[in-house]
């Protein structure tokens, strides 16, 4: 039998002192340091939205926090949440992780909920002006500008043509896209912050001439409202008509079948929107573009839907003529051959000699708008100021002339429209307070990253002005600190539905769905509290408090090692020289 061995005792060596005394961060030649970046969805988001920060609050459940969040760069949260071409999500970092963060979808729910709730925004309103300002149009461009104006102190007072607002926003989207409860909604909202639209009210020359005198400003939001020549024989023929006619004719109530065929000419949203409101009215709906499908403007899901609802879509031809025979239309049509690429699209000639035939009983053009009176567009004259969404004109000694919305931008879009009221308002405010000369400078300041779209907030002086303009790539993003999660499945009506009524198509998604896809944004740039950094020190040389950043680093002991940068998921932290 062995016998047992006794272990040498083991000593554990212990200290009474502190080490305290030994400031490690002496040795340090590299600061961490927190440093809030721009998310490239923000930046890519004409309208500026925090969008980073809006999904933050959405998954912590603070809806009516990250709600005020979007109208505080963008008073239609309902409306943009449904007809908003998203190009935020085809710069969402997620993108090459797994699949974009559906942005649009929790827009859309932040703003049902508030709708459903009856919350009303407490947004800071400045103290207020003297200058009144006179808007000209209320669609989207008009509203947004009266909207942030009135944030600002100022006194609008909006001009509207028809019985009722909204511009294109109420006229020309059909109601499977956009209800009009939704867009009442941001509409009354605009109202209550002390907006007063005056519908009903064309705004003539004659007129216009008095508000430049009884107004410190004029904006001109008109919008393109007259439909573009074909420039081909027959086109005024009885059987012809404008799909903005159309759209407002069904806007208005009157809902009448459309039998037979009916040819669409163009590949906007303006064409989409008719051909399916054919369908829906009981007709068939010949889509002719004289690109290919890929050329078109039109929204990319807008296309795949109205071909499931059973619109056809004729590629590379262009209307020639237009006869009327036999109580029918007799089309005559162009076939055309892509000759290059120009810009991202297909450029197109006439391929000679060849022609075809249609027989409709109906034409919508859908080609492009205009507006409806010259005198609404800004001169050509180099003493305007021009911006990027907007042109200021104060050659004459009355009013400020500013013009805004499809009038001065190159991409007509509703989120471009509110961009241009907004940069419209920051203009005129920059111009009262402190001159002409100190616009185009402020409004540098206000850029969200490289820009050119601006922040409302930043120009108010929120804390989004402490931010890192620099926008967060995917190789930024510590990767290691996420799951793969699919995107969510956005709710629909099924196309044999879609089809038989303007019933909205798109609908609700729960609480538990919104948070749940929230959850999956990087939130790239800001600090979401996630505690790695004082997770990972090695120095616990960071430090919990109250301030804006929740944190500070004891640089008395951080030895400058990096980790709490490497490990910060959302690249909200920096590593920089120690003189840096």
């Amino acid at each position: 039998m062995k016998e047992s061995v006794n272990p040498n005792p083991l000593f554990m060596p212990r200290t009474y002192l502190t080490t305290e005394s030994n400031k490690t961060g002496s040795w340090r030649f590299l600061r961490p340091r927190y440093d809030e970046k721009t998310s490239p969805c923000s930046a890519s988001c004409p309208a500026g939205e925090d969008i980073a920060r809006i999904e933050m609050l959405a998954t912590q459940g603070l809806f009516k926090e990250a709600w005020e969040q979007i109208l505080l760069e963008n008073p239609f949260p309902s409306v943009c949440g449904r007809v908003c071409f998203h190009p935020c999500e085809d710069r969402c970092n997620r993108r090459d992780f797994d699949d974009a963060v559906a942005i649009h979808s929790l827009e859309r729910f932040l703003a049902d909920t508030a709708i459903r709730y009856g919350i009303k925004p407490e947004l800071e309103k400045r103290a207020p002006r003297k200058e009144r300002i006179a808007i000209v149009g209320s669609g989207p461009a008009g509203l947004g500008a009266a909207w942030f104006l009135s944030l600002l102190g100022y006194s609008c007072q909006v001009f509207e043509a028809s019985g009722e607002a909204g511009g294109v926003l109420r006229w020309g989207i059909p109601s499977y896209r956009l209800p009009l409860s939704a867009l009442r909604h941001d509409i009354h909202q605009i109202e209550a912050q002390g907006v007063a639209i005056l519908t009903g009210k064309p705004v003539t020359a004659e007129l216009l001439s008095s508000l430049t005198k009884d107004y410190d400003a004029v904006f001109m939001g008109c919008g393109h409202g007259q439909g573009m020549s074909m420039n081909i024989p027959g086109e005024d023929l009885q059987g012809v008509g404008e799909g903005l006619d159309f759209l407002r004719h069904i806007r208005e109530g009157h809902v009448l079948p459309c039998p037979g065929v009916s040819a669409v000419i163009g590949g906007g949203n303006t064409a989409v929107d008719v051909a399916r409101s054919v369908v829906r009215l009981g007709g068939k709906a010949l889509l002719l573009y004289r690109r290919r499908r890929r050329d078109m403007p039109a929204f990319d899901l807008e296309v795949e839907m109205a071909l499931e609802e059973g619109v056809e879509l004729q590629e590379l031809v262009a209307p020639a003529s237009v006869v009327e025979q036999s109580g029918q239309i007799l089309l005559t049509l162009q076939d055309m051959i892509i000759a290059g690429e120009e810009g991202g699209r297909g450029s197109v000639v006439h391929d000679p000699g060849k022609t075809r035939q249609l027989r409709v009983d109906r034409i919508f053009k859908a080609i492009g708008a205009e507006p409806v009176e010259p005198w609404y567009q800004p001169a050509a004259d180099p003493a305007l100021l021009a911006l990027s969404h907007a042109v200021l004109d104060r050659r004459n000694s009355g009013a400020v002339m500013v013009y805004g919305g499809d009038l001065t931008n190159d991409t007509k879009s509703v989120v471009h429209a509110v961009a241009s009221g907004k940069q419209a308002a920051m203009a005129l405010d920059t111009l009262f307070q402190e001159g002409i000369e100190a616009v185009v400078p402020k409004l540098e300041t206000c850029r969200v990253g490289p820009g050119p779209s601006l922040s409302m907030e930043i120009y108010l002086g929120g804390a989004r002005q402490l931010r890192n303009p620099h926008v967060v790539c995917y190789e930024e993003i510590n990767t290691d600190h996420f799951q793969f999660s699919p995107r969510v499945t956005q709710p629909r009506l099924l196309k044999e539905e879609r089809a038989e009524s303007f019933e909205e198509i798109d609908l609700k998604i729960s609480a538990h769905l919104a948070m749940k896809e929230a959850e999956r944004c990087f939130n790239c740039g800001i600090c979401n509290q996630c505690d790695n950094c004082f997770i990972f020190c090695p120095d616990t040389s960071v430090i919990r408090d109250k301030d804006h950043q929740g944190r500070h680093i004891n640089y008395d002991y951080c030895k400058g090692c990096g980790l709490c940068v490497v490990e910060c998921p959302r690249n909200a932290m920096s590593l920089g020289g120690e003189t840096s």
